[in-house]
């Protein structure tokens, strides 16, 4: 956004540009869960995530997320998590990759898969940006009206993704990324759209933060999932529509 009247530092962001954070959760159909919006863009990591009202509840289990449950074909209970990259602390409710780059093959499909699930919300908000494009340069209106103007978009991307007829209309076949029978992706239109335009969302900044020994079991836990009989992907009907 452009600079608030008085407002410093503030919004600035580790880019050099003027920002508030806009933090989504998205479901498999492409649907935003949870938006919170208006975060300081200078608090420019996961850290942010702690000031939602979603950390919160899951800190105090009122969340209303389902109990433990073993994966298929397994016997250790794992709890249900949210899929986030290294802008986000590990937690138990919350999965990001394995570091590194020379990583065993079961790491790196896990990793793999971990990058599949979230390219669900990178779609999500590709997609609102080339759709709404107030958000592809920088909003000039004050903060609360910026939080506004956001939150309209989020609710407008929900309503246009509820039935068949106005989905096709917002995201005909071919806007969102998809992937052969080889499991490479086919990016979708909006990539290019917005790769045309010199403004977008940016990314959160990537915080490193040590992880405890169970944290770790819990991903290796999936780990071996994601590697098994059970867990590997059918290609012939995986793909995102």
């Amino acid at each position: 956004m452009v600079a608030p009247q008085h407002s410093g530092s503030l919004f600035y962001n580790y880019k050099g540009t003027f920002s508030i954070v806009f933090l989504g959760v998205a479901d498999a159909n492409y649907n935003l869960l949870y938006a919170d919006v208006g975060c300081q863009g200078r608090i420019s990591d996961g850290g942010i995530f702690k000031c939602t009202s979603l950390y919160k509840d899951l800190e105090n289990n009122t969340a209303h997320v389902p109990r433990s449950d073993a994966l298929p074909g397994k016997t250790e209970p794992v709890p249900y998590v949210l899929v986030g990259d290294d802008a986000f602390a590990m937690s138990s409710y919350l999965m990001k990759p394995y570091p590194g780059r020379t990583l065993e093959i079961p790491k790196r499909i896990y990793n793999y898969r971990l990058s599949r699930a979230r390219r669900i919300v990178e779609n999500v908000f590709g997609i609102m940006s080339s759709k709404f494009r107030v958000l592809l340069k920088p909003i000039a209106l004050q903060r609360n009206k910026v939080e506004s103007v956001v939150l309209a978009c989020a609710y407008l991307h929900n309503f246009l993704r509820r039935n068949s007829e106005s989905r096709y209309a917002y995201t005909p076949p071919g806007s969102l990324d998809s992937y052969d029978g080889d499991g490479n992706v086919i990016e979708g239109f909006w990539r290019r759209e917005i790769n045309q335009q010199e403004n977008r969302l940016m990314d959160l900044r990537n915080a490193l933060r040590r992880c405890s020994a169970n944290l770790h079991k819990i991903r290796d836990e999936f780990c071996e999932y994601f590697v098994s009989q059970e867990g590997e992907v059918a290609w012939q009907y995986d793909s995102i529509s």
